[in-house]
């Protein structure tokens, strides 16, 4: 079963929590035991699992990759976003979870992000749930 989520990021480097609306579509499945898989198709975005509880968690992971990997690092690609890819790399485009008991099995802070490093933009998010045989 795949599916999709559509994101609209607001800033240049953000987090957004996309963990709602991914345990959405496992409930909607109907599976109860298995996995999602979480791939974003594009070069400049990323998907993560991390904290969830605390807002300044993602400002904080956000912050620091901007710091690691500068906009304005000497890059050979002309488009002005190579620090983009980079954080791409560095992040990467998918994340696995396993389904149990019809829920994501994420530990207690846990939450899924999709992680915007060349926004504004709107953006896209396959899920892909695989029951157990």
């Amino acid at each position: 079963m795949l599916h999709y989520i559509h994101v609209s990021s607001r800033d240049r480097n953000e987090l957004i929590d996309i963990t709602d609306r991914v345990e959405e579509i496992v409930r909607q499945s109907g599976v109860s035991s298995g996995v999602c898989h979480l791939f974003t198709f594009h070069t400049t975005a990323a998907v993560t699992i991390n904290e969830g509880a605390d807002p300044a968690v993602r400002r904080d992971i956000a912050g620091f990759l901007a710091r690691l990997v500068p906009v304005d690092a000497s890059f050979s690609h002309g488009e002005g976003n190579s620090d983009s890819h980079v954080k791409t790399s560095l992040v990467g485009p998918s994340q696995t979870v396993i389904i149990e008991e019809g829920r994501l099995l994420l530990g207690t802070w846990q939450a899924i992000f999709f992680c915007e490093f060349d926004g504004p933009r709107a953006r896209k998010v396959a899920v892909k749930i695989m029951p157990d045989p």
